[in-house]
């Protein structure tokens, strides 16, 4: 009974210390490993496949059954991709151009309003901060369809049809951004807030040099999330962009893929699938750790 004890304590201790993840590998994380690696092998899937279709040559996309991996990997799919591009009457670059431009623009812009919108509700004290907060968490539930013709409405008596604008406008208020930072917001202690304010800090300076610093984790999902929104995003172009110098890469692809709608534009949009892919993937995995963070401490509170 003793030795229970003893070794019971042991463990606490080691709790303490922090050691219940442990950098070094234990034996008793085999049990929790085996029990994760069949999920992870799962979510896994998609991915494998994104890549595994975009290097099937012509036969194998049309094989049936179908082959969920690639027997004989090419590169004729991206040869077909380029060589399409390389005859179009604009050059793709000017379409990265906008496509970057735009995504920066959204990225920065979400993220820098989100974030101070987030301080206010949190921690500043004014007449109807909770009402809009409930609005914000009450858009969460609209689809993008139900906003499609009043945002087209409001850019178009704004005078921003054929302008950037109208690629970045619509696409920088994310109540999703702003409610997870929120709520990570909301985790600041406020003895470190008080204290700034005893010290004569304005406002801004709190939000720069004490609120912005401690919700890093918060700022790169938010981003995270608004690249995805921004870099996949073919309906603004669509609906607001007649001029074909403006459009941005998602919609060309598309249109790319769309026109060779043939048994060999399969290939094409496979691989134009996987490019626009490639960069959502390393971003994540870049900051996924501050992804997991914002996660564990967000939600409704």
């Amino acid at each position: 009974m003793q030795r229970k004890i003893i070794k019971g304590e042991r463990k606490m201790a080691r709790y303490r210390k922090g050691y219940i993840n442990p950098k070094r590998f234990e034996i008793g994380q085999i049990k929790i490993i085996l029990m994760i690696l069949p999920l992870a092998l799962f979510m896994l899937l998609p991915i494998v496949f994104i890549f595994s279709h975009a290097f099937k040559p012509m036969d194998e996309l049309f094989a049936f059954p179908p082959r969920f991996f690639v027997i004989r990997p090419a590169l004729d799919n991206f040869y077909k991709l380029f060589k399409a591009t390389s005859t179009s009457a604009i050059p793709m670059g000017r379409y990265i151009f906008n496509t970057v431009l735009v995504t920066l623009a959204v990225v920065i812009g979400s993220v820098f309003i989100s974030t101070l919108a987030a301080f206010a509700l949190s921690k500043l004290k004014f007449k109807g901060k909770y009402t809009l907060m409930e609005i914000n968490n009450a858009a969460l539930m609209f689809v993008p369809v139900a906003v499609m013709i009043p945002r087209y409405l409001i850019i178009n008596a704004l005078g921003l049809i054929d302008t950037y604008w109208a690629l970045i406008l619509p696409l920088v208020a994310m109540p999703v951004c702003l409610f997870l930072i929120k709520q990570f917001t909301d985790q600041v202690p406020d003895s470190l807030i008080e204290a700034a304010y005893i010290e004569g800090a304005s406002d801004f300076m709190v939000y720069r040099k004490i609120v912005l610093p401690l919700i890093k984790p918060a700022v790169a999902t938010g981003a995270i999330l608004s690249f995805q929104q921004v870099w996949g995003d073919i309906a603004s172009s669509s609906y607001y962009i007649s001029n074909e110098t403006l459009r941005t890469l998602p919609f060309y692809m598309n249109t790319l893929t769309s026109a060779n709608n043939t048994i060999a534009g399969q290939g094409m949009a496979a691989a134009a699938g996987l490019i626009m892919f490639v960069p959502n993937l390393l971003l994540f995995i870049i900051l996924q750790s501050n992804v997991m963070n914002t996660m564990a401490h967000s939600g409704l509170k």
